[in-house]
């Protein structure tokens, strides 16, 4: 659906993004990930054409990216822009006619969309009269509304209930079932787990990390395995190997004993199993693999110099 080959972008000396490469799957949800700053936002930018890149180029469906592909896009900016003072009902029918819909056909989409996120009641109503909330609902239907191959959401849940934001989250993966390809910027790395295929992370204007979330995770795991056994009465420490560490280990209130255990590299689950006393009682036994969180920032931390001691 889109690939970004080597694009860099300088705000006078400031590089906000160098030789950045990115390839979106079609119909996949891709996440966009960063700390502040990182050149995420000049990024999004370029792909819908508000700015130009200094060089590379960003390809759609295959052809140069050019101002024929914008009606292809939609965009909901983390910064959320409406006339406060029009109707919403007639402010969402303008914008909708800015993409190219006829003001029957808007009004027909607008109040189907209206009416599933209930906020039919507010059609007449100014923008500067609805909640946050409400807004915000607004702005993600005027941005669905022409049904563009491409939507890009940055930050969307900001400022959401966990109600609207399960119901924005169960909109993407329906619009995505449909077959809309979805870039999701976001900070929230629950959001990125539950609704991403494959992510890219950017850290100061350059890309350091990129693929499957699951490849990601299995690449990032450190031979960490949860036990779950019932002898609580058992000095773990004396009856295990020495090359094995106890990481956490915690007697649960139903007499269970929980452990985190981790062994070496070359070191298999198999290889743990057999190594546990069979006096344990097994109740499970699973693998711990990092979150999106722990990577997130191992992978940001990574590129810090280390502080000396003084």
């Amino acid at each position: 659906m889109l690939n970004v080959c080597n694009v860099t972008k300088k705000y006078g000396d400031f590089t906000a993004l160098n030789a950045v490469n990115v390839s979106v799957e079609e119909g996949s949800v891709f996440g966009l990930l960063g700390p502040n700053g990182a050149g995420k936002t000049s990024l999004i930018r370029i792909i819908n054409r508000i700015t130009a890149p200094d060089s590379g180029e960003v390809f759609f469906k295959g052809r140069k990216l050019s101002s024929e592909h914008v009606s292809q896009i939609g965009y909901l900016p983390e910064e959320r822009g409406l006339y406060r003072k029009m109707k919403a009902g007639e402010h969402a029918v303008y914008l909708a006619r800015l993409k190219g819909l006829s003001n029957n056909e808007a009004t027909k989409r607008l109040k189907y969309w209206f009416d599933k996120f209930e906020i039919m009641s507010w059609w007449n109503k100014k923008v500067e009269e609805l909640s946050k909330g409400m807004q915000q609902k607004l702005q993600f239907i005027v941005t669905v509304i022409h049904q563009p191959s491409l939507l890009i959401f940055d930050e969307p849940f900001s400022g959401f209930d966990p109600i609207n934001v399960n119901l924005l989250k169960n909109e993407m993966l329906e619009l995505r079932k449909k077959g809309a390809t979805i870039i999701f910027s976001t900070h929230n790395m629950a959001s990125v787990e539950e609704l991403c295929d494959n992510i890219a992370l950017i850290h100061k204007s350059e890309k350091i990390l990129e693929g499957r979330i699951s490849d990601i995770k299995n690449n990032n795991k450190e031979n960490l395995f949860a036990v779950c056994f019932t002898n609580s009465d058992m000095d773990l420490r004396a009856c295990l190997s020495d090359n094995i560490e106890i990481k956490y280990s915690e007697l649960l209130p139903n007499g269970h004993t929980i452990a985190h255990l981790k062994i070496p590299e070359h070191q298999t689950s198999g290889d743990l199993i057999r190594l546990l006393p069979s006096s344990m009682q097994l109740i499970s036994f699973n693998e711990i693999l990092p979150s999106m969180n722990d990577i997130f920032i191992s992978s940001v931390n990574a590129d810090r110099p280390q502080q000396k001691d003084v």
